[in-house]
């Protein structure tokens, strides 16, 4: 069973069709790329999966059961994390923090009760390890590279045991090394079962670490196939309009 289903999705925004009758389906453990021009759909389609938005028409599925959401916090109670951009992250506090942003941990009693950090910091430092990143819990993330910010991200969408993890252009102007970390941080949520959409623009990294290729122009889908029985050279031609669909 997927554990992601959109059937005939749609989003209008008034007189503008943002996305238009797409259906995918995502399974567990598996890295899609999501690809397409500026202005193809493919944030509108992501930010539905999220609870940005609502859909104009069709019907999300998650595990089976119907999935309606009207804010973003029920897609993250649902399992669902995303991985904006910008990262959403406050430079002036540490990684723990970030990390335990919104989810804090206190310990005491009734109004006695005062902030945790040893457990968070023990916490942040244990998903570190697991997702073999250099980021130490303690530094402030305004010192860090692109890659371990990155890191600081994904560690998030760890801590809430997310099934599906949306992640936006993260490899986007960040240096070779990090790139590579990141790319690296994406293979660890799929060996862990977690299914991973992946929006970029950079054909290296979607053929490097995406099981399947989705293309998206025009609001519409116009190809899904194995990464294996594709190549850059099809998905240019399919993003460009030189190739019209297959």
């Amino acid at each position: 069973m997927a554990v992601l289903e959109l059937a005939n999705i749609s989003k209008h925004f008034g007189a503008i069709q943002a996305v238009n009758d797409v259906s995918i389906s995502l399974q567990a453990g598996e890295v899609v790329g999501l690809m397409g021009d500026n202005g193809a759909g493919k944030s509108t389609l992501v930010k539905m999966i999220a609870g940005n938005y609502r859909p104009s028409h069709g019907t999300m599925r998650m595990n089976g059961g119907e999935l309606v959401m009207h804010r973003p916090i029920e897609a993250r109670q649902h399992g669902i994390e995303i991985v904006y951009q910008d990262l959403a992250l406050c430079d002036n506090l540490t990684a723990a923090a970030n990390v335990f942003l919104g989810r804090e941990l206190h310990r005491g009693v009734g109004p006695l009760r005062v902030l945790d950090y040893k457990s968070m910091y023990r916490r942040a430092g244990e998903i570190f390890k697991e997702l073999k990143s250099e980021t130490r819990p303690r530094d402030l993330v305004k010192q860090m590279s692109g890659g371990q910010r990155q890191a600081v991200a994904i560690a998030r969408t760890m801590l809430s045991e997310a099934k599906i993890v949306l992640m936006d252009e993260p490899t986007a102007a960040i240096s070779v090394r990090q790139v590579a970390e990141v790319l690296n941080l994406i293979r660890h949520l799929r060996d862990r079962g977690i299914a991973v959409i992946l929006i970029s623009h950079r054909m290296p990294d979607v053929f490097d670490v995406a099981d399947r290729v989705i293309v998206m122009r025009r609001g519409r889908k116009v190809a899904d196939k194995a990464i294996a029985t594709s190549s850059p050279e099809e998905v240019t031609g399919l993003i460009t309009g030189a190739i019209e669909q297959v």
